[in-house]
């Protein structure tokens, strides 16, 4: 047990700066100020920073003491050490990992890749507005993978909009000059267009013209020349690229029988669009749209993608999904399937193991069921489970869902793009997510949530009985959560001290989420705040948490006050 947990027993400090203060009367030993080599014995003991040494702890002298005498000393007064603790150097998240960290030179395969669903909706998806700002806003969130719904549009501008719907309309040429302005203004990282394309020809060919001319050299028209074939170029092999993931011609077989066979161009030469179930557009058309009549099913006009647009798909070509078995031996390295979350769940409850084997070798994109039309999302945890990369959510939508995505993809410097775990690549061939046992030794995280300090309060300005609840997301196994006692009317310092135990049996694929709740009546709660990090970027020791609103803002100065520690 460390100091402050054994003297937390007898007294509870009811601010943060007493606390602290009790840390460092613990390490002080009676002194007036702490020696430089009882610091380092704070960040041993305390923050389990075993790398540190001498250096370290009088590098944190100098830049949090400002008391000259001290610094002379090479000691810190309370006041420098309540500016390190409340530093960014305490913070939960591991602050190395605010920059790019990670090997950058596996396939795409390899990463976590976060992607938008519907990206050009700022509402719901039957009567929401199209506007071009919510691409910059995905963009600016780091999101590598937008989507962009595109139909034949008057005078030969193709527009985007969600199909079959009264949303708003926006031009295509419009959206593909914000994405050039924009692309890499957070993240040198490749970003995929993925067109959902319902337009003729000649509209295609205008959108070929349109990323041609206005992407310019940022667009990929060719492959790599310096990759071996059998896998996809890694981030690194495409930074400050743009990639279309699109359908793509079928490359003509040239043979007597081949010709006389492909009379029908659009059977033999083209993909169709996605086929019922994949096709988004048309599940809201189905659902919502269609007339009730009995009678013989009217067959859709199937899109026969034109050249010039189908020349521009070169790592990333649409196909459709049928099977595992069928994808592993008909499949190429570049080809990539999309399916609906009823469909990628009932595949990774079933089929886990296969599923992730399959995601090792090809993308796959997961995109939220066509039955929610007010745009909510899904839980993305359930499809990383099974290593899927491209799991698409609706970005407009404020809630849980997007805040593990936040969470996940803050890591690795916010580019976008997260390694993925070891279990989840190809030198691990027998992890099923489903299975609850996968280690001889899972892991023990102790979590001990000690305080608050500064939360908002509602706009009606009563009072807060805040508690909060902790929860963990990853693998089935492994998801639980717990909640803290409620303090009554307390937001500025509200005084938890709650001890919370958990075993893990994956933890790097676990995300750890710290949601600040308001006791509004015996059964019923309201959101405060939250924070989500991965475990793997949770720092041991006394930190802080900064928490967020519901859309993602910080709250600063609001913030808990925690011990963590596991082994």
């Amino acid at each position: 047990m460390t100091e402050l947990v054994k003297m937390k027993r007898s007294k509870a400090p009811t601010t943060r700066r007493a606390e602290i203060q009790q840390l460092y009367q613990c390490y002080s030993a009676g002194m007036t100020s702490l020696p430089s080599s009882a610091l380092l014995k704070f960040l041993h003991k305390e923050q389990m920073e075993l790398t540190a040494d001498e250096d370290t702890a009088e590098s944190l002298i100098d830049r949090y003491e400002i008391e000259e005498t001290a610094r002379e000393n090479r000691s810190m007064t309370f006041e420098g050490f309540l500016r390190y603790m409340e530093s960014k150097v305490c913070c939960v998240f591991n602050q190395a990992h605010t920059s790019v960290y990670q090997d950058m030179d596996q396939p795409l395969t390899s990463y976590f890749i976060s992607s938008s669903h519907n990206t050009y909706l700022t509402g719901d998806q039957l009567i929401g507005k199209s506007h071009l700002d919510a691409y910059v806003w995905a963009l600016r969130k780091g999101c590598r993978c937008l989507e962009i719904d595109t139909w034949d549009g008057p005078d030969m501008e193709p527009i985007v909009y969600h199909g079959y719907t009264l949303t708003t309309k926006i031009l295509f040429k419009d959206v593909i000059t914000t994405v050039a302005q924009h692309a890499f203004e957070v993240s040198p990282y490749p970003v995929i267009l993925s067109l959902e394309n319902h337009c003729s020809q000649q509209q295609q060919e205008v959108m070929a013209q349109y990323l041609v001319s206005i992407l310019g050299d940022m667009l990929l028209t060719a492959p790599l020349d310096h990759l071996a074939g059998g896998e996809l170029p890694s981030p690194n092999d495409l930074k400050c690229k743009i990639l279309i993931k699109n359908k793509k011609k079928k490359p003509r077989i040239k043979t007597e029988q081949a010709t006389e066979e492909s009379a029908d161009e659009g059977e033999e030469d083209y993909d169709d669009l996605e086929d019922e179930e994949d096709d988004e557009d048309h599940q809201t058309k189905t659902k919502f749209w269609s007339p009730r009549k009995a009678g013989p099913k009217k067959e859709e006009k199937k899109v026969v993608i034109a050249e010039a647009l189908s020349d521009l798909v070169i790592y990333t070509r649409s196909v459709k999904f049928i099977g595992f078995s069928h994808s592993r031996d008909h499949q190429s390295y570049f080809e990539n399937t999309s399916m609906a979350e009823k469909k990628a769940r009932k595949l990774a409850s079933g089929s886990g193991l296969n599923f992730v084997q399959h995601n090792q070798r090809f993308l796959t994109r997961i995109y939220p069921a066509g039955s929610r039309m007010s745009s909510s999302n899904y839980n993305p945890q359930e499809f990383w489970n099974v290593g899927s990369q491209l799991v698409a959510l609706n970005f407009q939508s404020l809630g849980l869902p997007m805040d593990l995505n936040d969470g996940r993809f803050q890591d690795n410097g916010g580019c976008g793009y997260v390694l993925k775990p070891a279990v989840l690549l190809p030198s691990d061939r027998s992890f099923d997510p489903i299975c609850s046992r996968h280690r001889l030794k899972p892991t023990h995280l102790l979590l001990k949530v000690i305080s608050g300090s500064n939360l908002p309060v509602s706009r009606s300005n009563k009072g807060l009985d805040p508690f909060v609840r902790v929860e963990i997301h990853g693998i089935p196994s492994d998801s639980r959560k717990k909640n803290t006692q409620t303090v009554k009317n307390n937001s500025l310092s509200p005084h938890w001290d709650s001890d919370m135990n958990f075993i893990i049996s994956v933890p790097e694929l676990c995300l750890i989420r710290f949601c600040v709740r308001d006791q509004t009546g015996l059964l019923s709660s309201e959101f405060v705040g939250q924070y989500t990090l991965p475990f793997t970027s949770m720092m041991k020791g006394y930190r802080w948490v900064p928490l967020r609103s519901r859309d993602g803002c910080s709250l600063d100065p609001a913030s808990l006050f925690i011990f963590v520690w596991y082994s």
